[in-house]
């Protein structure tokens, strides 16, 4: 934790001093959510990622596509 996270997590302990104990433990919980929220957002993103080119061919007419469309020019280089 760095000088300036540990400053914010003070500056919020000395407000949470005149909370009731039933609203601290609601902050907890709601604090606890967002956490295993953000740990599924990240596992969603990572999953999103597979599968994000979709086409409606096969592997085997993509590559040949590419292929056939490479292009090579011949360039005679003197030395």
């Amino acid at each position: 934790m760095n000088y300036t996270e540990k400053h914010i997590v003070e500056s919020y302990s000395a407000l949470f001093e005149g909370l009731s104990a039933s609203t601290k433990i609601e902050l907890i919980e709601n604090l606890s959510k967002s956490l295993k929220l953000e740990k599924k957002m990240k596992d969603r993103k990572f999953f999103q990622s597979f599968g994000a080119f979709s086409s409606s061919k096969t592997a085997e007419e993509i590559v040949k596509n590419i292929r056939s469309s490479r292009k090579f020019r011949k360039k005679e280089i003197k030395f």
